[in-house]
Order: C-alpha cells, then sequence, then structure tokens
C-alpha cells in the first residue's frame, strides 16, 4: 500500500508516497502572479475563442469526435485508426492504467505525477525508476526492469523540462511492452525534436494535451495516438461522449496548419524568454536542472520551501516540486513567461 511519505524501496517498488495529486493550480491565489502552472497564455487566441462560441449552439446534440480525429490524424500523418481524442491527459493516462490489469508497470520519475496515480486508482503496484540530478535526468532505458510491461515517460519531462532523445524511448519498447510517452510539452518546442508521434511504432503510445499552448486547460483537450488494437482497448474502457463539443472543436482547430503554425512561433518566443530566465537565474547563483527545454524550469535553492513562501508574500506563485518523486523541498519549478523581471528582482532580494 502506499502512504504519504518516503520513496521507492531498494528493489523501485514503491512503499510509501508524497502528495501525487498536487498539481500546479493549488499554488495559485487571488492577487498572485501565476508562474505555478504550465499553462502558457492567459486565455485562448481570439480565433479559437471565437470558434468554442460558436460550437455552443451545437451542445443541444451529443458530441459527435468524428471531425477530430480526422484533424488529429492529418496533422500528425497518422491514420484515423491511431487516433483517441480524450478529456484531457488525464482521462487518458486513467484508461491506460485501466486498460492493463495485472501488469508491471513502471514510472520514469521525476515526471508528471498524474500516470502513477492513476496506476495507484486502478490497483496496481507501481514501480518507480527515478532518474538523477547527478545525469542531467537524462533517460536510461537500462534502467527499467526488463520485465515491466507498461513503462510512462514524460518527454520533455514535467518538472525537469529535461528532452530525451528519441531513440532512448525507442530503446525502452519491446515485445509484450507499452511504452506511453507523455508528450503534453512537445507542441511547445520548436520543430517538436524527438517527438514520436509522426510514426505508429508498435508498442509505443503517445500522450498529447493542447490545453498548454492555448490556454483551454478548463476544457480538457488531449489525445492517445498509438495501433488501433491499443485504441480500440482503450476505447472500449472511455465513457461515452467524455470529449465534449467545445473541446473535439479545439482540437479540430488547434490541428490545423494555420494553428500549428502559430504554434511554432509561440514555441520560438517561449524558447527565447527560457532562455533568459535560465542566464539569469544563473547569475543568481540559482542552479538550474539539467538543459531545460520546455517552457517551464526546475531549480534548486537552499531553503527552497522557505523561498515558496516568501515569493508568496512578495505576490508570486511558484510550483513547490517535492511532491514529485525524487525530488525533495528546496526543489522548484518556474513556469516561463514574457516579462519575470520583477520576479526575479524579488527572487534576487530573497536568496
Amino acid at each position: 500500500m502506499i502512504g504519504t511519505e518516503g520513496s521507492a524501496g531498494g528493489d523501485g517498488r514503491v512503499a510509501h508516497d508524497v502528495d501525487l495529486w498536487h498539481h500546479g493550480d493549488r499554488e495559485v491565489g487571488d492577487g498572485l502572479v501565476d508562474l505555478a502552472v504550465n499553462v502558457r497564455v492567459p486565455q485562448p487566441p481570439e480565433w479559437l475563442l471565437a470558434e468554442l462560441r460558436d460550437s455552443l449552439s451545437a451542445v443541444a446534440a451529443y458530441p459527435d469526435v468524428a471531425g477530430a480525429v480526422e484533424a488529429i490524424a492529418a496533422r500528425h500523418g497518422r491514420s484515423r485508426e491511431d487516433v483517441l481524442p480524450t478529456a484531457g491527459g488525464a482521462e487518458a493516462f486513467t484508461l491506460l492504467a485501466r486498460a492493463w490489469p495485472g501488469c508491471r508497470p513502471v514510472v520514469v520519475h521525476p515526471q508528471f505525477t498524474e500516470p502513477e496515480a492513476a496506476l495507484l486508482a486502478a490497483g496496481h503496484d507501481v514501480t518507480r525508476v527515478e532518474l538523477t540530478e547527478s545525469g542531467g535526468f537524462a533517460l536510461d532505458a537500462d534502467l527499467v526492469p526488463a520485465d515491466a510491461d507498461l513503462v510512462f515517460v514524460g518527454n520533455p519531462t514535467n518538472p525537469t523540462s529535461v528532452l530525451h532523445p528519441a531513440a532512448s524511448i525507442r530503446a525502452l519498447a519491446r515485445p509484450g511492452r507499452l511504452v506511453v510517452v507523455d508528450e503534453a510539452f512537445l507542441d511547445a518546442v520548436p520543430g517538436e525534436p524527438e517527438s514520436l508521434a509522426p510514426e505508429r511504432i508498435p508498442g509505443v503510445a503517445v500522450v498529447r494535451s493542447l490545453t498548454k499552448t492555448w490556454g483551454i486547460a478548463g476544457l480538457r483537450a488531449g489525445y492517445v495516438l498509438a495501433e488501433p488494437v491499443v485504441v480500440e482497448r482503450l476505447r472500449g474502457l472511455q465513457p461515452p461522449w467524455s470529449v465534449s463539443t467545445p473541446a473535439a472543436v479545439a482540437m479540430t482547430a488547434c490541428s490545423r496548419p494555420g494553428a500549428v503554425a502559430e504554434a511554432e512561433a509561440l514555441a520560438r518566443e517561449a524558447e527565447a524568454d527560457r532562455d533568459r530566465l535560465v542566464s539569469r537565474l544563473r547569475n543568481l547563483g540559482v542552479e538550474v536542472a539539467g538543459t531545460p527545454r520546455a517552457p517551464f524550469v526546475l531549480v534548486r535553492v537552499p531553503g527552497g520551501e522557505k523561498i515558496r513562501l516568501a515569493l508568496r508574500e512578495a505576490g508570486y506563485a511558484v510550483r513547490r516540486a517535492d511532491t514529485f518523486p525524487g525530488l525533495g523541498p528546496d526543489w522548484l519549478r518556474i513556469a516561463v513567461r514574457s516579462d519575470m523581471d520583477d520576479f526575479l528582482d524579488a527572487l534576487a532580494v530573497l536568496l
């Protein structure tokens, strides 16, 4: 059973736990500058808002995701049979956890905690593979037990912001194993390097989210790309009409070539903003983990929890990172925004 403290035992199997259900939205509050949630924009662009408003005229009918499936398949060069729209990445992880009962699941940490939370809720015993700071939190496929038959890994990984080589993830694939790659932030990396989304790879499922780039976390819009046999297995467990009409409209709209090009431009802006942030942080003597590639950075500062609380007093919400397995209270995750000078000035006073 999972407790509330501690870490994996010597064999990697989880003996105790941190709060896997803690997410960045619990850090924000009235009057605070939100640097805790990884949604890049404060609201969707006007063209997307217009399509969402128009979609409300059709909500008397049951949702139909056929158009979204077609658009997503075209966006990634995949067959329609490879696509399953979901109510955000969270539903995808829940379906995956329920679809493989009796397996030996492995979660590569530090990473987004929802996959492990979904596995625990489905009654699984979870094995953790914890990547190391000394190794730059880089993926080492040899660390994953040979008998693991369901493996979860993020790319780029939340919260480390590390982008793993596609070859390292491919090395995890083998007969009888499903590798689940959480690519929720890859559309925020210019050119989407190392993505496995465009290719049907035996034993690999890719989970994508649209909420981060487009400011639609409240809609719950995501999807799975996998072999048809995996998609059908997941669809068989998915509640009817779980993807709402507005979410399906958003999936269609955000998968069009013009939207993909806009996302690329946003990613390049975020990359420049992140590089400036990393440079300033390091000039302040703050340790930045690995080589950040996503629109957030993981940092370690002595007395991190006190710093986090002091930042709240100064008007800034950042994400505590001790709820990510493999990290501790000195680690904080900071979302990248366009103008962070005032935040950095406030942080400098506290260091």
